[in-house]
């Protein structure tokens, strides 16, 4: 009797957080579902209406601004991140003396919310009280970078603050992917005559696929659910110029009171979450049991 319960202690001490994150989860996530399906307003209501909401929310030329700024935002973010990760990765495997330093430097901002991340950005481009004003304080009277009120650019502002935050994290899991080469590889590389370039582009990088996957993954996920830091450095305007998926959702539901469209617009951010996860997890499944 004992060593039964022994056994089953991890199971019977796991079982309750399990029960309460299948239900506030994946049971959120079912009426969230359902919710998309009803006439659903102000407050929820459970009368079936089928895809009338979907059919509302893609009549909207407020989630046509979102979908923009999403692909916008998403092509940038990880094109950029995983650009100066790379760079920043294939310079500490050179094995610099400094690189304990560098890659604090780098992984620091992970550290940090966006909230926090958004709030200085604010403050760095807003233009009476960051970039602007020190280079017209510097002499240059000329200057402006009012991108962060400017409805043109105040996307590219979104992107600034994300790529200063995640490329540090690109860098270390690139690093992790550099280091785990094969030392031999490199060293016969080098002896058949092949420059640092050849090596890193026609050897080691092609060797890092599940890495590229893995990042691109992990930052794309990031990008979908980008919510923080567009509330935090633009508040989704000017107007709406900033809105993404998350903020559309939050305006509607709560501002706007309209909790049928909003819960529609969440299950086509999960859609899309799913379509990018779903295929990595077969991928990744698939090849453990090869």
């Amino acid at each position: 009797m004992r060593q039964g319960v022994e056994r089953r202690l991890p199971l019977i001490v796991v079982s309750p957080l399990f029960a309460l994150s299948l239900f506030f989860v994946y049971g959120f996530i079912a009426w969230t579902a359902y919710i998309s399906l009803t006439k659903s307003g102000v407050m929820p209501v459970y009368t079936f209406d089928g895809l009338a909401q979907y059919e509302r929310l893609w009549a909207t030329p407020r989630w046509y601004v979102a979908l923009k700024n999403l692909f916008i935002f998403s092509s940038l973010f990880i094109g950029i991140s995983m650009a100066i990760g790379i760079l920043l990765a294939i310079l500490l495997d050179q094995r610099i003396r400094i690189e304990g330093m560098i890659r604090t430097i780098y992984l620091y901002p992970m550290a940090l919310s966006f909230i926090v991340t958004g709030t200085v950005w604010k403050w760095i481009l807003n233009p009476g009280l960051g970039i602007e004003r020190l280079m017209r304080q510097a002499g240059f009277e000329n200057f402006t970078f009012d991108w962060l009120v400017n409805s043109d650019f105040a996307i590219y502002t979104v992107v600034i603050a994300a790529v200063w935050q995640s490329s540090g994290y690109a860098m270390a899991l690139f690093l992790a992917g550099l280091r785990s080469v094969d030392d031999e590889i490199l060293k016969a590389a080098a002896i058949d005559g092949a420059g640092p370039w050849l090596v890193y582009s026609g050897i080691v990088l092609p060797m890092l696929r599940p890495v590229f996957l893995s990042t691109v993954i992990i930052l794309a996920h990031l990008a979908i659910k980008s919510f923080d830091l567009v509330v935090a450095l633009t508040g989704g305007g000017p107007g709406y110029a900033t809105d993404m998926p998350a903020t559309f959702m939050y305006a509607f539901a709560f501002q706007r009171s309209e909790l049928g469209v909003a819960a529609a617009s969440a299950v086509m951010m999960l859609m899309t979450v799913s379509a990018i996860i779903v295929p990595y997890l077969y991928s990744e499944l698939r090849g453990t049991r090869k």
